[in-house]
């Protein structure tokens, strides 16, 4: 099959015969799509979306991937630039595989399958090194969490080692230069092309069904799906992760509806993972029912650790300082979303506002001189909320407040949660708030893989023709995820899929 690079009408309804389809458009799936390529398949990639909202989740993500580093210096030569100036102004402590496989296990409690979790933590810098090779570009994650200009002068910035690299431009930028490197490579593109169902003889796939309006078509070739979770579909929200969730926001793409993976499922690949599970974050209340393309992920709000987190009855309900945010953002927006009409909102006082992520600049928060007055903006009882800060202040310790990194500052308020690190009194007007609600990203239940990205079936057996990559799989993370392993198992995956994809098909010619 030869063509252009972006195709949205095949002009052929009896069907198309290519050696490796790919089923989604987002990291996951271009990787897959480069790397089967460059093993010398002829490779086609199915965007569910129209050309202008291509890209899936991984547009609206901050960009960050979690990779094994030795620091600083080993990330410099893979960054631009620009990014590359504020070699003097950060600190980067070494990233090795057992503080990722520790972070990993602490996140998931120690549910992530062996095999994968390994393969995700020893290939991840390559696959990043291998990514910047091929044209993605890298930056460090100055600005992500606070704004750069506020760094005391001769102070150093210390990002965190696990989230201290991102692709240039977040999301945005990620996606743009992998279609930019998909597109250079004449690898064929269709769009507004929903893959609906898997063509089987057995356990063996032999392609997919893509639905047109005209009809449907089938594309025949040994398979990748990476088409994503059912995050935007509110029935299986309702159906898999519980009452609630049919009412929550969806931080991505609207198309990640499930479709591929129900039609996997039905064709007998075995299910795995946390099917309750799903990374889940505080956005603002006033976010866009489904992600936007023009405010990508700035509704979230990630400054919480620095505030307190009360609900309706204004009680605290979460240990906002357990841990960096990186390692807590994705769980928090469950403990939200069990709150009264899945709405909390986030107290600062005047000693902390400063430290706001500069997201927070698409909000529009409530601000008074006291607690009171602000409770009656808020709609929340004065008294209650009076009462939960004070009793919050009586337990706070004296000591050094330290914003960039865990200062152990530990406050057990009686009858509230503790707060870990960064306790510090509410007690400095101007008040200000934060209405939050849940924001889900992904989903962790999903298609059991192999670690070569192989899907089995229920029997566990490998399912000839049909591999897997990114959120459709399951099996790697568990109630909670440490921030930018999901883009790198994506990448990483990607690339053992697209691989073995390719193996498969040049071995039927």
């Amino acid at each position: 099959m030869t063509g252009t690079a972006v195709s949205t009408e095949p002009d052929r309804t009896d069907g198309w015969d290519v050696d490796v389809v790919v089923v989604g458009a987002g990291n996951a799936a271009l990787v897959a799509a480069l790397t089967a390529h460059e093993s010398g398949a002829r490779v086609l990639v199915l965007e569910a979306a129209p050309h202008a909202e291509r890209g899936g989740n991984s547009r609206f993500s901050g960009g960050i991937f979690r990779c094994v580093h030795d620091g600083l210096e080993s990330l410099l030569p893979l960054v631009t630039d620009e990014s590359r100036q504020w070699a003097e102004h950060v600190q980067v402590d070494p990233y090795p595989a057992t503080r990722y496989r520790d972070e990993l296990d602490r996140a998931t409690d120690g549910r992530s399958e062996p095999g994968l979790a390994d393969r995700l933590v020893d290939d991840s810098f390559a696959t990043v090194r291998w990514m910047a090779e091929h044209g993605v570009r890298w930056e460090l994650t100055v600005g992500k969490l606070i704004d750069p200009e506020r760094i005391p002068a001769g102070e150093r910035y210390s990002l965190p080692p696990g989230g201290a690299l991102r692709s240039a431009n977040e999301g945005v930028g990620l996606v743009e230069d992998l279609f930019r490197i998909v597109e250079a490579a004449d690898i064929e593109v269709w769009y507004d092309a929903p893959v609906v169902d898997l063509v089987m003889s057995g356990s063996t796939c032999q392609g997919v069904t893509v639905r047109r309006p005209d009809g449907d078509i089938e594309v025949r070739g040994v398979v990748v799906l990476a088409a994503g979770g059912f995050e935007a579909n509110p029935e299986l929200r309702q159906r898999w992760l519980g009452p609630g969730w049919d009412l929550v926001k969806v931080r991505g793409t609207r198309f990640n509806m499930g479709t591929v993976l129900v039609a996997a499922l039905d064709a007998g690949a075995q299910p795995t993972g946390h099917w309750g599970g799903c990374h889940a974050v505080p956005l603002d209340a006033a976010a866009p029912a489904v992600g936007e393309l023009r405010l990508t992920d700035r509704m979230s709000r990630y400054s919480y650790p620095y505030a307190l987190l009360l609900n309706r009855a204004g009680e605290r309900f979460v240990d906002e300082g357990e841990d960096e945010v990186w390692l807590t953002y994705a769980k928090t927006g469950t403990a939200v979303r069990a709150q009264d009409k899945a709405w909390a909102f986030q107290l600062f006082d005047a000693k902390t506002t400063h430290l706001l992520e500069p997201r927070y600049s698409t909000g529009t928060p409530l601000t008074a001189d006291d607690l009171p007055t602000l409770a009656g903006l808020l709609g929340v009882d004065p008294q209650a909320l009076v009462d939960t800060v004070e009793t919050f202040n009586a337990a706070c310790p004296d000591g050094d407040f330290d914003p960039f990194r865990t200062d152990g500052l530990r406050a057990a308020p009686p009858g509230q949660p503790a707060k870990s690190n960064w306790a510090q009194r509410i007690d400095t007007p101007p008040y200000v708030a934060y209405p939050v609600t849940c924001g889900i990203t992904f989903t962790y239940g999903g298609l059991k893989i192999d670690d070569s990205g192989r899907v089995l079936d229920v029997a566990g057996r490998v399912m000839p023709g049909l591999h897997a990559t990114g959120e459709i799989t399951g099996g790697f993370f568990f109630h909670n995820y440490p921030a930018g392993a999901g883009l790198t198992r994506g990448a990483v995956f990607g690339r053992l899929a697209g691989q073995g994809a390719a193996a498969e098909s040049l071995a039927r010619r």
